[in-house]
This record gives C-alpha cells, sequence and structure tokens, in this order.
C-alpha cells in the first residue's frame, strides 16, 4: 500500500472555485467512507480548510487510486468533475508526505508561516479516527506532520515570516503591517463577531487583545457564542474588553452599533448581503445625526470595516463597492499575500522538513519488515518446541529442573543466530529499496506467506495502533 493525496488549493485555483467546491461536516464524514468502500483504498482521511481541500489515502494502485479519488471529490463537492481536474494536484509516497509536513510547516498557506493550519490538521487527524477510516499510516503520517510542525514553529523563525489568516486579515483593515499598528486602529472600537469556531474565537480573541471597547459574539448555537463570551471575560484573560452573546435575528441591528465586523460561520449561503451591510450603515448614519440616511453623507463618519474569513464567503463580495464599507475576504488576502516578503527562516524550515521527510520514510520502511521478522521467531519458537517435544519422546526420565534448562539453552543458541540478522535486516529495511530484504527473509526461511500476512492484519487492525495518539 501507498500514500496519495489529491486536492486543490489557494496556489492551484481560484478562490471561486474553491468556494464552490467546500465541504460541509456531513459530506466529509460521506466522503471518508465512500473513499475506503473503493476499491484502492484501504485509509482515508480529508484536510478541509478555507483555502484546500486535499484527500489522503492509502492505496494499493496508483492510476486507479488518482481517478477514484478525484471522482469522490467531485462528486462530494459538487463540482463537476471535467470543472475540477484542471485544478487539482497529485502527490504519492514521499512526495506526498513532503507536502503534507510542508503544509504543516504553514510552507504551503496563503500567509507564510502561520500556525491556524497546525489546529486543521489536529482536527482532520481526530475525524479520521472518530470515523475509523484512518489506520496506521495515517496516524503515523498525521501524527509526525503536527510534530514537524510545531519544531518548525519553535526551532526556527518562521512565525515571523507570516501570521494567521486573523491577524493579516486584521492588518489589511487596519493599513498597517504589526501588532502597533492594529492596537491604534482596533482601540475603543465595537466588534461584532459572526460564528464561534475556531477561526471566530481567535478574531475575537485577537481584537480583545487589540483594544476593542466591545465585543458582540452572534452564533447559530447560543451556548457556544455564550462560552467563548465568557473566556474572553475571565480573570486573567489579560484584556477588558466588555463581551456580550447576542441572538443571530440581532445581526442586523449589532452591525448598526460596531465599527468592525468579523464572519466566519459554516454556513453553506451569504450570511450578511449588500443589502444588509446598507441598511446598517445608513442606521449608523441616522444614530450620527445623518438625517438624510446617505452613507456619504456624514464625511467626519468612519467606515464599517468587515473581515470575511469564511470558505465558502459569508459576506457578499458586493460589499467592496458599497461606499462607507471596507471589506477584506479572502480573495482579497489571496492578492494581498502574494507579494509579501519571505522570511530567510523559510529555507531552514524546507530543510528540517526534507530531513524529516528521509526519517519518515525510514521509519515506514523499516516497519515493512516487521511482520516478517515476527512470522520468522514465531516459526522458530515452533522449531524450538517441536524438538523439546521430540527429546521428551526419547528421553522421558528427564526431571523438570532437567527439561528446563535444555529448552533454555535451545531458545538461547536460536536467539543468537536470529539476533544479528533480523538487527540487520531492520537497519537495510529503513534504506531505499529496502522492502526487498522482507522478501528475501520470506524466501529464505520459507515463510508461510499467510502467518506474515495474518500478522500484518493484527498490527493494522489492533485498536491501541489504530487510535494511538488520539488527540
Amino acid at each position: 500500500m501507498s500514500l496519495l493525496v489529491v486536492g486543490l488549493s489557494h496556489r492551484t485555483a481560484p478562490v471561486s472555485l474553491l468556494e464552490r467546491a467546500s465541504l460541509t461536516v456531513d459530506a466529509k464524514v460521506k466522503l471518508l467512507h465512500d473513499t475506503l468502500a473503493a476499491e484502492p483504498a484501504a485509509e482515508g482521511t480529508v484536510l478541509a480548510t478555507c483555502n484546500r481541500i486535499e484527500l489522503y489515502a492509502d492505496v494499493d494502485k496508483f492510476h486507479a487510486g488518482v481517478a477514484e479519488l478525484s471522482t469522490l471529490l467531485a462528486q462530494h463537492s459538487g463540482v463537476g468533475l471535467d470543472e475540477l481536474t484542471p485544478y487539482l494536484y497529485v502527490h504519492y509516497e514521499d512526495r506526498a508526505v513532503h507536502h503534507l509536513f510542508s503544509v504543516a510547516c504553514g510552507l504551503d498557506s496563503m500567509v507564510v508561516g502561520e500556525g491556524q493550519i497546525l489546529g486543521q490538521i489536529k482536527d482532520a487527524l481526530a475525524t479520521g479516527q472518530e470515523q475509523h477510516t484512518a489506520g496506521r499510516l495515517l496516524n503515523d503520517l498525521f501524527q509526525q506532520a503536527l510534530r514537524v510542525g510545531k519544531r518548525a514553529h519553535s526551532e526556527t523563525g518562521i512565525d515571523r515570516a507570516g501570521q494567521s489568516l486573523v491577524t493579516f486579515g486584521l492588518e489589511q483593515l487596519a493599513g498597517g503591517t504589526g501588532a502597533a499598528e492594529v492596537g491604534a486602529w482596533a482601540a475603543g472600537k465595537r466588534a461584532l463577531v459572526i460564528g464561534a469556531g475556531s477561526m471566530s474565537s481567535l478574531a475575537a480573541a485577537t481584537l480583545a487583545r487589540a483594544g476593542v471597547a466591545e465585543i458582540a459574539v452572534a452564533n447559530r448555537t447560543p451556548a457556544r457564542a455564550e462560552r467563548l463570551v465568557e473566556i474572553l471575560t475571565q480573570p486573567g484573560a489579560g484584556t477588558r474588553v466588555a463581551a456580550r452573546a447576542v441572538e443571530m435575528v440581532a445581526v442586523g441591528d449589532e452591525m448598526a452599533k460596531a465599527d468592525i465586523v468579523v464572519s466566519c460561520t459554516g454556513a453553506t449561503g451569504l450570511v450578511l448581503t449588500g443589502n444588509d451591510v446598507e441598511t446598517a450603515l445608513r442606521a449608523r448614519g441616522d444614530a450620527n445625526g445623518d438625517t438624510n440616511g446617505d452613507t456619504n453623507g456624514d464625511t467626519e463618519q468612519s467606515p464599517m470595516y468587515l473581515l470575511d474569513l469564511a470558505m465558502p464567503r459569508d459576506i457578499d463580495a458586493a460589499v467592496h463597492r458599497i461606499p462607507g464599507a471596507r471589506l477584506v475576504d479572502i480573495e482579497s488576502l489571496a492578492a494581498a499575500s502574494a507579494d509579501a516578503p519571505m522570511a530567510s527562516d523559510v529555507d531552514q524550515v524546507r530543510d528540517l522538513v526534507s530531513d524529516e521527510v528521509a526519517a519518515f520514510g525510514a521509519a515506514q520502511r523499516a516497519a515493512t519488515i516487521t511482520p516478517t521478522v515476527v512470522a520468522l521467531r514465531a516459526m522458530a519458537a515452533d522449531v524450538v518446541a517441536g524438538e523439546i517435544a521430540r527429546l521428551d519422546g526419547r528421553l522421558p526420565g528427564l526431571d523438570a529442573k532437567q527439561r528446563a534448562e535444555i529448552t533454555q539453552t535451545v531458545r538461547r543458541v536460536v536467539d543468537k543466530l536470529l539476533h544479528a540478522p533480523t538487527v540487520r535486516v531492520k537497519e537495510l529495511a529503513g534504506e531505499p529499496g529496502g522492502a526487498g530484504y522482507a522478501d528475501a527473509l520470506r524466501t529464505l526461511f520459507d515463510l508461510d506467506p499467510g502467518t506474515v500476512a495474518s500478522v500484518s492484519r493484527a498490527d493494522l487492525n489492533d485498536g491501541d495502533v489504530k487510535n494511538r495518539g488520539r488527540v
């Protein structure tokens, strides 16, 4: 079996297509189960973020795997295969490992070095574990990707190369390039955050630290909004923000009071239309004494700043053309980040990724020899047991102590004879082309292929293996 990834991202596809191809939670679960039902795949998990959709699978046939995974992505995303195919990329075996490790380090992000991707990789692994579609290979791969990503952030300066999408988006709204500029812009403003997921929570916390005076949180599940408010206002949070939860039906009224609106929900349609924003702007104008209700009438009125971090978009793109509104969305973030400078630390992270890919490949190749070694030792144990039984028949007068000493001696001889070759074959198996050593062992010792296969199945089906490292 071999690792295969088929996907599309902001690097290969226009944002408009990514929006249409986004997957709901139910669609991701159905995609995973359909992947395992497909003939070429034995494991699968999906990494879906605001700017990428990638399907990872352990397949036994490359071409059939690519065809099947591409078809499944098209089927569950709702985008026709003919339209989707030109934007898909395919990575196989070591290249697939290299790709995920690069993604985990933030090298493939819209904003280089952003750390939000680590949480999304963790979620992708957790979903595969919960659905029992991630087996030994994908568990090992995603666990190692998380470790590699953490190494990159702790051992290099990749964080200086970029920021999270939230921070970058707020910088774009503020017209600055650092925390000081964002803080000066945000100080004293009122904010409305729509959604209470990880990205919305990060936005709310970032705004609170930046010095906004008030945050209203709206979410379709009120309890989640209330929980986010508790987090923002709890002692030790390090902020003095006044936060409150509001109903989704009150969003229109809250917008009229807000200077900053951040939206990131899982909705499949628009959360805020152009008419919604225009109505809120007119209400703001009326509150500020613009009796004509003309958003251009009050020249002193500050603009309404809107940040849309959702995919598909929450806020109508028509808002870009509304006077008095300043919208930053995924598409404008992509354009702005294209010219962002990359820190010299990126080269160091690339070297780290290359080293980790080589180590992971060696470990995986070495692991392929294990079932054969286990089968060899099992065969040796059977030989010892058979010879001891034969000895009992020929020398029935042996007492228990003598029998135990002879048995132990025979076992020590067998263990010593097998020790050096099994240790060496594990070392050799870690090298490129090392899989051939397992074949050589099976041939030399005439091992039963069924025994080796049963060891492999036991390893793959072991509940501790399948769920080890659950996060």
